[in-house]
């Protein structure tokens, strides 16, 4: 409980597997009061029962990030079960259908564009009202190191994850001098489920692969990046944002 994050109310979108769950849990184990929001409600709603069997709070909102809607009402849903929002980990995220640029249909560019940095840009659009009310709080949004170097086969994946960089870091200088703290934490090969489907759908790429191509070897775990973003949260790293904090075990220093 040494890093602040005790009592402190946590939204997380996407926070039903992979690294939104881990991270939940990460967050629940430090003393904070969850609302865990995705679009999966069984899954999500699994998370919340693990937590509180763990003796934490949470409380699960479906959610279509893509809607402002269900994102108004998400926001909604946290104020009105805890009171106010301190940290908010924007997670939630597609990484669409495989192919290459000119392959690549204009549906499906334009639905992982909706989701990954629309539908993040949305999140903040409501969260950073309630924080302005409250005098502060820290936003952790999940980018990807495919947002510094790109990724064949995904174009706009990476343009998303790029897009959510810039986006951070307009954010931050926007609303450094109201006490409101926004990062990015950019993941490098995790063992998830959108890897598992990755691996699917690009042809060439295995375990192996992605083994040899990380310097450290191996592929990281959620909660490894869990682990990154409770940092980022705390207050530990008060004096921190605007940064894409890279967490991918070498990657992108080759």
């Amino acid at each position: 409980m040494a890093r602040g994050i005790a009592n402190k109310v946590t939204l997380i979108t996407g926070g039903a597997s992979g690294i939104g769950r881990a991270t939940a849990i990460a967050f629940a184990r430090e003393g904070a009061r969850l609302v865990i929001a995705d679009y999966a409600a069984d899954e999500g709603e699994r998370v919340v029962h693990e937590i509180k069997a763990a003796g934490g709070q949470a409380v699960f909102v479906k959610v279509d990030v893509s809607r402002s809607g269900d994102v108004q009402a998400m926001v909604k849903k946290t104020i009105d079960t805890y009171g106010r929002l301190d940290c908010a980990f924007n997670n939630a995220g597609t990484e669409g259908q495989a192919g290459t640029t000119a392959d690549c249909t204009q549906e499906n560019f334009e639905r992982v564009i909706a989701v990954n940095l629309t539908g993040l840009w949305l999140c903040m659009k409501y969260e950073i009202p309630e924080m302005l009310k409250q005098g502060g709080g820290s936003i952790v949004n999940a980018s990807s190191i495919t947002g510094l170097v790109g990724l064949p086969g995904f174009p706009a994946y990476s343009a998303s994850k790029g897009g959510i960089i810039q986006l951070t870091r307009t954010a931050a200088l926007e609303y450094s001098k109201s006490n409101i703290r926004i990062n990015a934490v950019c993941p490098g090969v995790i063992r998830t489920p959108l890897l598992q489907r990755f691996l699917q759908s690009a042809p060439g790429w295995n375990e192996a692969v992605l083994n040899a191509g990380t310097p450290i070897g191996r592929i990281g775990t959620p909660e490894e990046i869990a682990e990154v973003v409770l940092w980022l949260s705390s207050d530990a790293a008060s004096f921190v944002t605007g940064l894409p904090m890279v967490a991918d075990g070498g990657w992108t220093a080759q």
